[in-house]
């Protein structure tokens, strides 16, 4: 990921992502996206739809949007590594803590992770490209 990716990633959270289906069709999602030391990190459930398509076939292409200017977007050719287990619940906070800041009840946020089956999608990029990124 060289500086131009990484700049624009930290300002830029929207992005669409695109699975695929056991018969190679895509699947889309809007999802949040932000970087945590340095890692392209989203939250997923265990029980989206998409955690199933990339447990199976590993690759999704983002498109990253610009909120403010609808000819600027990037996109990014990706290998997804599914992060679960105990320490999801950690990761999923500082996700959050990049997307919002700090959770009004840090208790609450904890539980409600748990409850939710919350993991991460870590994206390894592959190719960029877009326009006026």
């Amino acid at each position: 990921m060289d500086d131009r990716v990484r700049s624009f990633l930290q300002h830029h959270h929207s992005a669409i992502m695109t699975t695929l289906r056991e018969d190679g069709t895509p699947h889309v999602a809007r999802i949040g996206v932000g970087l945590v030391d340095g890692r392209l990190w989203s939250s997923g459930t265990e029980t989206r739809v998409r955690t199933g398509h990339l447990r199976r076939d590993p690759r999704s292409t983002l498109c990253v949007l610009d909120n403010d200017d609808a000819y600027s977007w990037l996109g990014l050719e990706t290998t997804v590594t599914v992060l679960d287990g105990p320490e999801a619940v950690d990761q999923n906070l500082a996700l959050y803590r990049v997307l919002a800041g700090e959770p009004k009840d840090l208790d609450e946020y904890r539980r409600a992770m748990e409850e939710e089956q919350r993991l991460v999608y870590e994206f390894a990029v592959t190719r960029a490209y877009g326009r006026r990124y």
